[in-house]
């Protein structure tokens, strides 16, 4: 009963943090989400419970397919396309640990996912707010 409680204070807890959220810190929520999942996902593949495995690599293939598909590839250049194919082989390697039960391939995927989350937590607050400026007026012209 008082899990319940829990969670539901967690799940508003998240939707105010998300409805205050600049793109930046939107994106960090993403990819510890990922992170997180994976380690549920790790866990329950252990537990041998199947059914919550899928549940949680699944959610990880969401935000990862969600964080591939939102780059912008014109502006980001190499970089965006060296993520877009980076973001591509974690999703291969998820269904890979889905298919064989292999916490190796969910251990790999948390190795390659880590340092995208600690660079992304380093971003200087002034490189931030000139992405946002550079992101409104790209809005403004069109």
């Amino acid at each position: 009963m008082a899990l319940k409680g829990i969670n539901a204070y967690r799940k508003g807890s998240i939707k105010q943090d998300v409805a205050n959220a600049d793109p930046h810190r939107l994106t960090l929520m993403l990819l510890q989400g990922a992170l997180d999942r994976i380690a549920y996902a790790k866990g329950a593949m252990e537990r041998k419970e199947f059914v919550a495995k899928a549940e949680y690599i699944s959610k990880v293939n969401a935000i990862i397919m969600h964080l591939r598909d939102t780059l912008d590839l014109e502006v980001g250049g190499e970089v965006a396309e060296n993520l877009f194919s980076l973001y591509d082989y974690m999703i291969e390697r998820l269904n890979d640990a889905h298919v064989n039960n292999d916490i190796a391939l969910l251990d790999e995927v948390t190795s390659l996912l880590t340092p995208i989350r600690d660079g992304w937590v380093q971003i200087p607050e002034a490189a931030k707010q000139e992405a946002y400026e550079a992101q409104r007026q790209k809005r403004q012209a069109v």
